[in-house]
C-alpha cells in the first residue's frame, strides 16, 4: 500500500506485552501515545493521556502522530507494537506487515 494512502487512513495502535522488550524507542518517538508502566513494559494511552493496561487494548492514533506511531513500530526491537487501519482491521505497521 503507498504511504500516501496509509496517512490518510484512519489508525489504532497497540502493544503486545508478552513481546515487549522494554527498549523505550516507542516512547521516544510518540510519548503521547506510548508509556512505561511499573512492570517496565510499553503500553498505549487514551486520548486523555491515560494508561490503558488491558492486553490487547487499542488506542487512536492522532493524525499529527502517525507518522511517529508506524516509525516506532517499524523499529521497535520486539516487535510488539501493531498499527491497525480502523476501517478494516488490516495492518499496515508491525510484526503481522510483510514485504
Amino acid at each position: 500500500m503507498p504511504t500516501g494512502q496509509i496517512q490518510r487512513d484512519e489508525l489504532e495502535v497497540w502493544v503486545d506485552q508478552d513481546l515487549c522488550t522494554g527498549d523505550g524507542l516507542c516512547v521516544q518517538y510518540a510519548p503521547e501515545v506510548f508509556e512505561f508502566d511499573i512492570d517496565g513494559l510499553a503500553y498505549v494511552k487514551d486520548s486523555a493521556g491515560e494508561l490503558l493496561q488491558s492486553p490487547g487494548v487499542r488506542t487512536d492514533v492522532p493524525s499529527r502522530l502517525r507518522l511517529e506511531v508506524l516509525d516506532a513500530a517499524k523499529e521497535c526491537p520486539g516487535d510488539c507494537i501493531h498499527v491497525v487501519r480502523r476501517a478494516d482491521d488490516v495492518e499496515v505497521a508491525g510484526p503481522d506487515v510483510t514485504g
